[in-house]
């Protein structure tokens, strides 16, 4: 069950035959009609191959670079890896993911699971409690139509599991689904059961479910109130006490002895912890699957997880590189302290921060400098509003990239970005599923 899947997805010749045409923002206009297959193997350069602002571009080499390195470390860790694929809902990065190791995506909602079974991903886990009875009675279908296909999900209370069997039963499940009981991260956190006793109840619920099995624990360690290492390494010793005394309990019997019981946790911020605390959980009846699932650390980026990824901690063990670029054009310069650039809102992420511009590529074809003495004071719909420091030469038709917060929030408003490498060479085109 630990074992990843080196081979390639299926279906991914699909999108190199996918026509470019006006849903794609940034993509040339003489390209429309092609394929994006036939136009990333034309390896164009963004800046002179017709590309159009506002633009997104992901640096190949910075994507490779944070692929290997967490597959390093959740190896050198001994984790297995499902990393959440919500991030970038990618299947090009699903697969590059799983080359690299992981041993299945991790994803969110019903219509993400669809999404990765489309392109054949042979492994899900879904950290949500699933009730839908439309989506139930496709897994059903889905589990039945394919042995090899693995899925787990959440289970956070007892209604919950009731209704999960229910839709189940109702779709002639011939194969359980098998659940994880999600422990509340604590008072006011997000979901899961508040408390052992509480995940107890649920297990209990599982047990007596004819449609589901239950296979482990789960929980997100992210939602932690007031979240500092302290405080998070003793929520990560209640989930794994909690497994430790669901297998004292013999809750876990059903399983064969080869059986794995999964224990799982791990955003983008506490990684290193879960590390820590994952190393120490041993001596139970089967073998346990240390579940890691971050998903942020594909691209990284300028703000949010570059402040909060553990790699701050352990800088030994590495580094992450922000991939994400957002290339816009200096459109107006009403006033000599002011500029605006033709990316806004439904261009760039602005929930956790506002884009901070790095690179200024002049128009008058001058050497690509340092964004020094630019802000971005605030965004609209399709303007950004740049700050300009007095004595700064920036001029209308100049290209402005920006670096962004928070992976979730930028690769959401793209459906399709360009793979690029450091000397401006389009190699791929990333298309995204929200």
């Amino acid at each position: 069950m630990s074992t990843p899947h080196p081979h390639r997805l299926g279906g991914l010749e699909r999108l190199a035959d996918e026509v470019v045409d006006v849903r794609f923002k940034g993509l040339p206009p003489d390209a429309a009609g092609t394929t994006a297959g036939a136009l990333a193997a034309q390896k164009r350069n963004l800046f002179t191959g017709g590309f159009t602002t506002p633009v997104l571009a992901m640096s190949a080499e910075r994507t490779e670079h944070n692929l290997a390195l967490m597959e390093e470390y959740t190896r050198r860790h001994g984790l297995a890896f499902a990393p959440h694929g919500k991030t970038s809902m990618a299947p090009q990065l699903f697969d590059a993911q799983l080359r690299h190791g992981a041993w299945g995506i991790t994803l969110a909602v019903p219509h993400q699971v669809r999404v990765a079974r489309a392109f054949g991903v042979p492994r899900v886990f879904l950290a949500n409690e699933l009730v839908d009875p439309a989506a139930l009675r496709w897994l059903a279908a889905e589990l039945d139509a394919d042995p090899g296909f693995t899925f787990a999900c959440y289970a956070d209370s007892v209604r919950g599991a009731a209704l999960m069997d229910e839709a189940l039963r109702a779709a002639g499940a011939r194969r359980p689904v098998d659940v994880v009981v999600e422990l509340g991260a604590g008072p006011g956190a997000r979901t899961g059961a508040r408390g052992a006793e509480e995940c107890a109840a649920v297990a209990d619920a599982v047990a007596e479910a004819d449609h589901l099995r239950l296979i482990g624990v789960a929980g997100y360690e992210g939602e932690v109130p007031g979240a500092d290492r302290d405080r998070v390494a003793a929520w990560l010793r209640a989930l794994t006490d909690l497994a430790a005394a669901f297998d004292r309990d013999g809750r876990f019997a059903h399983l064969a002895p080869d059986e794995t019981i999964m224990v799982t946790a791990g955003g983008s911020a506490w990684f290193d912890a879960v590390a820590e605390a994952f190393a120490g959980l041993g001596g139970l009846s089967r073998p346990v699957l240390k579940l890691l699932r971050s998903g942020a650390y594909v691209s990284h980026d300028d703000g949010l997880y570059r402040e909060r990824t553990p790699f701050n901690r352990v800088p030994e063990e590495g580094g992450l590189r922000s991939a994400f670029t957002l290339w816009a054009q200096v459109v107006s310069r009403p006033e000599p302290g002011q500029a605006f650039l033709n990316a806004g809102r439904r261009d760039a992420a602005y929930d956790q921060h506002l884009p901070r511009p790095h690179l200024v590529r002049p128009a008058s074809g001058g050497p690509v400098r340092p964004a020094e003495g630019l802000e971005v004071a605030k965004l609209s719909d399709q303007h950004a509003w740049l700050d300009v420091a007095e004595g700064v030469g920036l001029e209308v038709g100049d290209w402005v990239g920006m670096g962004m917060s928070h992976p979730c929030t930028i690769f959401d408003k793209w459906e399709m970005v360009p793979l690029v490498t450091e000397d401006g060479t389009v190699t791929d085109l990333i298309r995204t599923f929200f």
